[in-house]
């Protein structure tokens, strides 16, 4: 099944059936209940693609506003100046999506962004995702009334000149209607190839073999 397919739930349910005990519950599950569970897990891990563009694509509109350029085109225009600067795709990816946890909340979207991609990438590239806010005020912490210098903090860790290179030549260039973003469609199959595999954590280490070769 392709990565970049995501089925409904009507569509699973059509397709392999689900539990249909009225007094299910996870401590009186059966295993007959989680075979049947086997092909829906392995379906909504085929999906991520989807809804990591699907999430990507809503900060559009539901991203911070007021600037010249929507969090959707700032991930493009991000992703496209790492590109051409000859970056590799899984930090092509992390600049692509770094911003798409503001449509959700903004307080702690690096965070987001940093883990939703943590169990495919790099501690490099997680590292920078999660720090680059902090990074960022360099360039707008005085005009903020907040320490433009605060990136200093981390100066010396072994990933600060990473993330010092992402917001001073990627991140903070990203805002201008003159300059036009590679096209989503693009960066997708850059996306579905960083992703592409099992993520590195513990609940995917004990998922069903079912579910473990699901992108065969």
């Amino acid at each position: 099944m392709p990565w970049s397919e995501a089925k409904t739930r009507a569509e699973c349910e059509a397709e392999f059936g689900r539990i249909t005990r009225l007094d299910f519950s996870m401590p009186n599950g059966t295993a007959e209940d989680y075979v049947t569970l086997g092909p829906h897990l392995a379906a909504y891990q085929a999906g991520r693609v989807t809804r990591l563009v699907a999430l990507f694509e809503m900060s559009d509109q539901y991203g911070m506003t007021g600037f010249p350029v929507s969090r959707f085109e700032h991930g493009l225009q991000t992703a496209t100046l790492a590109h051409r600067a000859g970056k590799d795709e899984e930090y092509v990816v992390c600049a692509l999506l770094h911003d798409a946890g503001e449509c959700i909340v903004f307080d702690n979207h690096a965070e987001i962004g940093a883990e939703i991609l943590r169990p495919f990438i790099s501690d490099a590239n997680y590292w920078m995702m999660r720090h680059h806010s902090f990074f960022q005020m360099y360039h707008m912490g005085e005009h903020l009334g907040v320490d433009r210098n605060m990136r200093d903090q981390w100066r010396g860790h072994e990933h600060f000149e990473r993330t010092l290179e992402f917001c001073d030549r990627f991140d903070a260039l990203g805002f201008s209607p003159m300059h036009q973003g590679m096209p989503l469609e693009f960066f997708r199959p850059m996306v579905e190839r960083v992703v592409n595999k099992i993520g590195d954590t513990a609940i995917a280490a004990m998922m069903p073999d079912a579910v473990l070769t699901a992108a065969d």
